[in-house]
Formats: C-alpha cells, sequence, structure tokens
C-alpha cells in the first residue's frame, strides 16, 4: 500500500460525505416546499400515521417494560444499605423520562420505521415506479417523503410518552413484587427530582428522533440505485446514519436544554 492510498481513501469518503449532504439539503428543501401541497400528501399522513407509529407500539412497550424492570432491580442493588430505597423510584422515573425512554425508543424505530421506509421508497425507485409518478404530474416528493416525516414528526413523541409510562409502571411493579417497597415509597422517590420540563424535554428529543429516522431513511430510499442489492444498501445506511445522528441530537440537546 502505498502513502497515496489511505489519502486518497479520505478524499473519497469526504467528498461522497459532502456530496451525501448536499443532496440531502436538496431533498430537504424540496420536501418543505411540498409541505404546500395538502391535497396530494394529506390523503396519505393518516395512514403513514398508523404504519410509523400504532404499529410501532409493541416493540417500544416490550422494550420500555424491560428497561423499568431492569433499571429498579439495578437501582436497589446499588442502594443497598447505603440510600434509602425510596431513591429507587427517583432513579427509575429520571433516566426513563430523560434518557431511555426516548433513546431506547428511537433506535428501535430507526431499525423498524427508517428501515421499512428505504425499502419501500427504495423498491420503488429501482422499479421506476417514482419515474412513473413524475410522467403521471405528480410529485413525488410531496406524495412519498411529505407524510412519512410528518408522521414521524408527529408519531413519534406519542409512542415514547406511552414508553415512558411503560418503563416507569413496570419499575414501580417490579419494586412492589421484588424489592419489598410500598407504593407511597416509590411515589415518593417518583416526585423528588421530578421537574415539569421533563417530560417537554423528552417530547422535544422524540420529535427530532422521529425527524431523523423517517427523514434519513426517505433520502436514502428516495436516492437509491443498483436494483435490489442497492436496496439492500440503502435500508443498511438508513438504519445506521439516523442510529448515530439520534446519538448525536441526544447529546446536542442534553448540551442546550439541560445547562
Amino acid at each position: 500500500m502505498t502513502f497515496s492510498s489511505p489519502v486518497a481513501w479520505v478524499g473519497r469518503a469526504g467528498l461522497g460525505t459532502v456530496q451525501t449532504v448536499g443532496r440531502g439539503g436538496l431533498l430537504a428543501m424540496g420536501a418543505i416546499r411540498a409541505v404546500r401541497k395538502v391535497d396530494t400528501w394529506s390523503p396519505l399522513l393518516i395512514p403513514q400515521m398508523v404504519s410509523v407509529g400504532v404499529a410501532s407500539i409493541p416493540i417500544a412497550l416490550f422494550i420500555a417494560a424491560f428497561t423499568g424492570i431492569v433499571l429498579a432491580i439495578q437501582a436497589s442493588y446499588t442502594f443497598t444499605g447505603t440510600v434509602p430505597l425510596y431513591f429507587v423510584g427517583a432513579l427509575v422515573g429520571k433516566t426513563i423520562i430523560l434518557e431511555l425512554g426516548p433513546v431506547l425508543t428511537g433506535l428501535a424505530l430507526a431499525g423498524r420505521v427508517g428501515a421499512n421506509v428505504a425499502a419501500e421508497l427504495g423498491t420503488m425507485r429501482v422499479t421506476e415506479q417514482i419515474d412513473a409518478l413524475e410522467s403521471l404530474a405528480y410529485d413525488p416528493v410531496a406524495y412519498l417523503v411529505v407524510p412519512r416525516v410528518l408522521a414521524g414528526l408527529l408519531m413519534v413523541p406519542v409512542v415514547v410518552i406511552f414508553s415512558i409510562a411503560t418503563g416507569i409502571a413496570a419499575g414501580w411493579l417490579t419494586s412492589l413484587a421484588l424489592l419489598d417497597m410500598a407504593t407511597p415509597q416509590f411515589v415518593r422517590g417518583l416526585k423528588l427530582f421530578y421537574e415539569s420540563f421533563d417530560i417537554t424535554f423528552a417530547v422535544i428529543k422524540s420529535a427530532s428522533f422521529g425527524l431523523v429516522v423517517t427523514g434519513v431513511g426517505c433520502f436514502y430510499g428516495y436516492t437509491c440505485s443498483g436494483g435490489a442489492a442497492g436496496v439492500g444498501r440503502a435500508t443498511t445506511r438508513a438504519v445506521v446514519v439516523a442510529s448515530m445522528i439520534i446519538l448525536v441530537l441526544d447529546a446536542f440537546w442534553a448540551a442546550t436544554l439541560l445547562n
């Protein structure tokens, strides 16, 4: 391997990243302009809200329930003999509301929703269905991208709220059944550090995660090429990139909104 090989690889990677960001920006601008075409995207919004939100509730609640159980058990193990047991409620509530509820749900939806969106649009692209929409004078961005992105923006916070409630309930039931705690103790801990902004923070984070999951899935599906193999690559990239952006946004919101 010559010295120029890694340099060339870095250069190609940098150019590819810039190109991807540019294409993503153009698609985002097109989606913003297409929002005014309400007659095109509004009939598809409710079905997409069902697909993105309602269909995602079972997996989100499953993850949240076991997260609450594990948090309660680990908290009681950590606090044994040093911290009052009612702090289990504080740890479960604060951790699930601020961090694990939105982030774990966002990552799960990146795999379920983001992959589904990328596969759907990628298949339409490689089978020339998107080209057919353009030939019929439909705006494919308004028809395919806008309803999916709006559905993610609206429904992911709803799914996260259900996840938070389920995780806290699971932690409470675990505390009653396994930790010899009474409900007043758990509620006392739950209220100890709670602030009304906590829910607002979770909703803001989850809305941004929903925008990322559906937006990234739409981008990689809409710009897909290369037949069935290309659809597979687009689906994989959508999940990986959306997951990475979710973690970056998680740190960003914590640094900007909690300081």
